[in-house]
């Protein structure tokens, strides 16, 4: 009960943090989606991290984890590489154009058509995958730690579930409604303080009780490597191709995330930011990936439903009292995915549909008004999502059910990677040639998964934007940019921590090859 109570506590506690925020001037479309273009590399490091790492971490990179070992940890440490890209490439352009919506860059370079196609996409696939993904896990393991204090609610497991993925929607709804992204920002950095904690904790525990960091060569050595066979179903050493596509759209073309680096004071502070978080990723990796590989160690593979592992940990090894923070780390983590994601969703209805093409005169309250609008519409197609989900989990409960939802967004995000490169490689390209380029990318998808079901689905991602990419190109040579032209960096500082930072990542993949 104890631990029940501190959860309970912390909820409440920032709930009223958040909506303190009511007292700061948010009565300008700038100060509500963009929190003044003030933020500082400290803000945007922690609050990008925070909205990045997620119950979808905790729980599904855990659990494959636990079934695949340290080539899960690819998915974090190569984030780096869409990080930097980010940081060097798009960001500078971002803010030279001072846009409020990725959508707005789209227009500039591509056109208002291709640009209403690109931010229906990410609407449809943040107003359902990420928000139910995120609601769903959090749900979860929320019901396998209090399962016997929530029993109050029903006596089905999953009708519990759906009862916690409702209140968990309405809650994070609340004060991102009233507080916008400023109250993002600052519930994130204490989300992410106590989210870093609880993840030390379990790595901690699950390791002491493994018998120690040596052990992990001892017990499961055939798990310590990053790079898997390629004939691998689910993470071949080839997935890496796919995953430097998809980073790209993660980091350069996500409202979500880049929301925060566009609301940076300066490029410099920017820049800072993003490259702070990429060593934060290796950090996370670390307390994502290691628990569940040490827990293979401790139990084999007796765990029958592989993203329980996270919930496992915390309820057979961690005390009373240290449970509880442990699982307020878990809700931090939903709470800054959710509440980034609603936000990142009024700011393109607003800026992108609203006041283009429905109210073209709107003033600042209009917009404001309209982005609270559909953080309530939102609310309802991710509590349908989140339920929809829930029904899929239980429906195949052996797997890793991270996998799975990854397919699922890819559907969606192979053609944003064909969108994003394009506006940066072409000059006035030929519009119709690169909506093309957008469009097949899901058929081509549908049509390669029905032909060749046993390619591994990075892969196919890979191929289905080289494909898309490929079109464009041939149909946009001459128009071409140089790439030695398209990197900037604001300090010789930036760029040399840049530079480590890359070559970082090669000595990673070289040691744990």
């Amino acid at each position: 009960m104890l631990d029940f109570l501190i959860v309970i506590s912390y909820l409440i506690i920032i709930m009223m943090i958040a909506l303190r925020v009511k007292g700061v001037k948010t009565s300008t479309a700038e100060s509500y989606f963009l929190s003044n273009r003030g933020l500082k590399w400290y803000s945007i490091a922690l609050s990008t991290i925070a909205t990045n790492v997620s119950g979808y971490q905790f729980l599904g990179m855990m659990g494959s984890a636990y079934l695949y070992g340290l080539a899960q940890a690819n998915l974090e440490i190569n984030a780096v590489q869409g990080i930097l890209i980010a940081a060097f490439v798009f960001v500078p352009l971002f803010l030279k154009e001072k846009i409020t919506t990725i959508t707005e860059f789209i227009s500039l370079k591509l056109g208002q058509k291709i640009a209403l196609f690109y931010s229906f996409s990410n609407m449809a696939l943040f107003s359902t995958v990420t928000l139910g993904a995120a609601l769903f896990w959090g749900a979860y393991a929320a019901d396998m730690v209090f399962a016997n204090e929530l029993s109050f609610l029903h006596e089905n497991r999953i009708i519990r579930i759906a009862m916690l993925i409702v209140f968990l929607g309405i809650f994070s709804a609340i004060y991102t409604y009233f507080g916008g992204l400023s109250a993002v920002v600052r519930t994130d950095i204490i989300q992410f303080s106590i989210l870093m904690i609880s993840g030390i904790i379990v790595c901690f525990i699950a390791v002491k009780n493994l018998g120690g960091w040596e052990q992990l060569y001892v017990k499961t050595p055939e798990k310590m490597h990053l790079h898997l066979p390629a004939d691998h179903s689910t993470l071949p050493w080839t997935h890496l191709f796919g995953l430097f596509f998809l980073n790209i759209n993660y980091w350069c073309a996500n409202q979500t995330v880049m929301q925060r680096a566009i609301a940076a004071k300066s490029l410099s502070q920017a820049q800072t930011g993003l490259m702070v978080g990429g060593l934060i990723k290796y950090f996370m990796a670390v307390i994502i990936v290691i628990p569940g590989i040490a827990l293979y160690g401790i139990l084999g593979d007796s765990l029958g439903e592989p993203d329980l592992a996270f919930p496992y940990i915390v309820k057979t090894y961690l005390p009373i009292g240290v449970k509880g923070i442990v699982l307020c780390g878990l809700f931090a983590s939903l709470m800054s995915t959710l509440d980034s994601t609603f936000n990142s969703l009024a700011t393109l209805w607003s800026i992108d549909i609203y006041s283009k093409y429905i109210n073209k005169k709107a003033t600042d309250p209009d917009k404001i008004n309209a982005g609270k609008r559909a953080i309530v519409f939102c609310l309802f197609s991710g509590l349908t999502m989140g339920l929809i989900l829930l029904y899929l989990k239980f429906d195949n409960p052996d797997s890793a059910f991270t996998h799975t939802l990854n397919n699922l967004r890819y559907y969606i995000n192979c053609g944003i990677v064909v969108l994003i490169c394009s506006s940066l490689l072409f000059v006035k390209p030929k519009l119709r040639i690169i909506l093309l380029a957008f469009l097949i990318t899901l058929p081509t998808n549908l049509i390669l998964q029905s032909l060749l079901p046993e390619m591994n689905y990075f892969v196919r991602a890979f191929w289905v934007i080289f494909l898309g990419l490929t079109l464009a190109f041939f149909f946009n040579f001459k128009r071409r940019i140089k790439l030695s032209s398209i990197a900037k960096a604001s300090s010789v500082k930036n760029y040399y921590l840049g530079v480590i930072l890359f070559l970082s990542l090669i000595l990673l993949h070289f040691l744990f090859h």
